[in-house]
């Protein structure tokens, strides 16, 4: 690990960023370059800033889908049976290898290290000194909140996934061993370090400065974000003592493999201190925005607007930050989110219509069926039944265990098919950027911190707020709520708003309620599953059904893709937002047929044999749907596992760590080992 934590890698330069985002992503070979010409200029120490973002994004976050923070929740899951790439998510990190996360560990030390190194030099510079003694933004004072963000950033990173880790150490080269420190402690130290550094930042949109860069805007909810993480709810070690020295714990259920469930005492204290910097994001939002309209001819739904940025590879109003990716790109700027977490499709590696895209993070039925209510612009923008075959046409999902047009119902948000054109040429080189922090979760970030502090009525206007832009008008609006109530309603509009995005696990584990919700939804699985089986369709208390079998067919549309439609008599159109893009325009791939789109009768409701058999009349398949999940033991028994089946009590602690890999561990000379029962080599 000394190599790894102490060790700044050779400078990386790439071409001016001002010039376009493809700058910052193509970097050069190594050159070995000194300190002072580094921070020669602002332009040249952004070079330098630059190599951070690219080794964040292709290093660090790209490792094992984000450490799977998606596919892990009561909403969430991976697709596949009996693969080991959802090991963490299903909280078995234990049967996991030590070095299954090496590399992004060791990027994020890599990446801290360099913004760490950046950031000293700049506050050395007497230039920077006489800006900052200004008391305004300047470009250096920006630079150097810029690298200390960049350094916060990547070592919360490490805390949500690692637990305690080393810290202090970067580049320090006379350092030969290292221990764990607190996590708390080095939260507080993090925060501190940024409170210095975010007042002379520019706002989003000031100084040049777009959601492709850290600005004061993130910074202050980054610590808002830190300050919530650490009062609130997390796994705990209890086998290293005096770890976390003075501060006190509460604890939920049971202590196991050397760990448990716990919020810290004094943990008013972080949520009055994120409650101050998430309304200061708020404050100084610059150009990040709610978007509240659709500024589409023809469209009406804002809340997808924003994911339609993306497609445009365009930044997004929304996004306070979001990594930058470029289409076509070499190895180093490749766009695996939409790969990884896109709707599905049975394409080819290239010249496919669209190309493959796996497919990791697929949606629990009983969420999709079970928790949205009607009119809710939401669900189908999140969530679909199709995907695509690759050849040009819509496709159904099956729910039989799989990737691609198996593994089930999936995330919607990012469509290959929904670019203008669509990058056909190969898979993993759309383009589209990667999310890191929209203005949405901020808001309900809020209301979360502020229904823990008996703020009620700001809370239900912050959850109010992104309902009435789910649902265009105020009708669906809460009411009153205090207490339990408001927080639960909080964490689900949470979970109907960020659905598919990183965000519903961690809101589990820091709510305290992880434990309860995964044996849930279990629960509703095996009850849904049981009914399916005994009478062939299972109503949910919305009303909602889902039944063994529907009945589908190819039809053709002038308009192949299709967008919002709350009329459900129309079986082509509803659900929204799926169909496909006209790839008959593209000359490079080959689309088959001219009936590109699928009409579904019976997605939402049980149909008896009467209507069944003149839907046949009318040219309808009957397809397995529900049937899938029951047709064979295995499958059962795949979901069972799929779906957190580390947790197998209410007194269970989440174990949701990464294990610290085997070169930090020998290096500590014994002063660093994993704990919650992860390998030790």
């Amino acid at each position: 690990m000394k190599k790894l934590i102490n060790y700044i890698l050779p400078i990386t330069l790439c071409i001016a960023f001002t010039q376009c985002k493809k700058d910052w992503l193509d970097t050069n070979s190594p050159s070995n370059v000194d300190d002072a010409f580094v921070t020669s200029t602002p332009s040249e120490t952004y070079k330098t800033l630059s190599w951070c973002y690219a080794n964040y994004r292709q290093n660090c976050i790209m490792g094992t889908y984000r450490w799977n923070d998606p596919i892990g929740s009561d909403a969430e899951m991976y697709p596949e049976d009996g693969s080991s790439n959802n090991l963490n998510a299903i909280l078995r990190s234990d049967l996991l290898p030590i070095n299954a996360v090496s590399g992004g560990f060791n990027g994020l030390y890599s990446t801290l290290a360099r913004a760490k190194k950046v950031a000293g030099l700049i506050k050395a510079k007497q230039v920077y000194q006489d800006d900052a003694a200004g008391g305004k933004p300047t470009d250096w004072t920006q630079l150097y909140g810029e690298a200390m963000t960049i350094k916060a950033l990547c070592y919360f990173d490490l805390i949500k996934h690692f637990g305690d880790v080393p810290y202090g150490y970067e580049y320090n080269n006379a350092i030969s061993d290292y221990s764990l420190s607190s996590r708390f402690a080095i939260y507080d130290s993090l925060i501190a370090d940024l409170k210095e550094a975010e007042p002379l930042m520019y706002r989003l949109g000031e100084g040049g400065i777009g959601a492709e860069r850290m600005s004061r805007t993130f910074c202050d909810a980054l610590i808002g974000e830190m300050a919530l993480y650490s009062g609130g709810y997390q796994t705990i070690r209890t086998d290293v003592s005096g770890l976390y020295g003075d501060v006190q714990f509460t604890k939920k259920g049971a202590e196991q493999f050397g760990c448990v469930y716990a919020r810290r005492v004094d943990y008013l204290a972080y949520y009055n201190m994120a409650d101050q910097y998430l309304q200061a994001a708020i404050d100084n939002k610059g150009s990040a925005t709610l978007i509240t309209t659709d500024d589409r001819a023809g469209f009406n739904n804002p809340f997808q607007r924003h994911f339609q940025f993306f497609a445009d590879l365009k930044t997004s109003p929304e996004s306070l930050f979001q990594l930058g990716n470029i289409q076509g790109g070499v190895s180093a700027t490749t766009s695996e989110y939409p790969y990884a977490f896109g709707r599905p499709s049975d394409g080819g590696s290239n010249n496919a219509a669209p190309t493959k895209t796996f497919g990791a993070l697929r949606i629990i039925p009983t969420f999709y069926y079970g928790e949205f209510e009607n009119g809710d612009k939401r669900r189908d923008a999140s969530v679909t039944v199709t995907g695509s075959n690759g050849d040009g046409n819509e496709k159904i999902l099956s729910f039989l265990p799989g990737n691609k047009s198996t593994g089930g119902i999936s995330i919607n948000k990012w469509d290959e098919n929904r670019m203008a054109p669509p990058y056909t040429s190969a898979q993993r080189n759309s383009g589209m950027d990667w999310p890191i922090l929209r203005m949405a979760d901020v808001l309900l970030m809020s209301a979360e911190v502020k229904a823990e502090l008996g703020q009620n009525a700001a809370a239900i206007t912050l959850v109010n707020q992104i309902r009435q832009r789910a649902f265009g008008n105020a009708s669906h609006n809460i009411g009153a709520l205090a207490g339990d109530a408001l927080k639960e309603a909080v964490l689900q509009e949470r979970k109907l708003e960020l659905v598919g995005e990183g965000t519903r696990r961690w809101d589990l584990i820091r709510s305290g309620k992880f434990p309860e919700k995964a044996l849930a939804v279990r629960q509703e699985m095996a009850t849904m599953i049981n009914d399916l089986k005994s009478q062939g369709f299972h109503i949910f208390p919305n009303g909602n059904q889902i039944s063994n079998y529907i009945y589908t067919k190819m039809v053709t549309l002038a308009n192949p893709l299709t967008n919002d439609v709350t009329d459900s008599t129309r079986p082509e159109l509803y659900p929204g937002w799926r169909g496909q893009y006209n790839f008959s325009s593209i000359s490079s791939v080959k689309v088959n047929g001219t009936a590109h789109n699928l009409a579904i009768q019976g997605l939402f409701i049980n149909i008896h044999d009467t209507i069944a058999a003149k839907l046949v009349g009318q040219g309808y398949v009957k397809t397995n749907w529900g049937y899938n999940l029951i047709s064979a033991p295995a499958t059962i028994a795949a979901y069972d596992r799929n779906i957190l089946s580390g947790i197998t009590s209410p007194n269970d602690p989440p174990r949701y760590y990464w294990p610290i890999p085997s070169e930090t561990i020998n290096n500590s000379k014994g002063k660093v080992r994993n704990g919650y029962g992860l390998p030790q080599s």
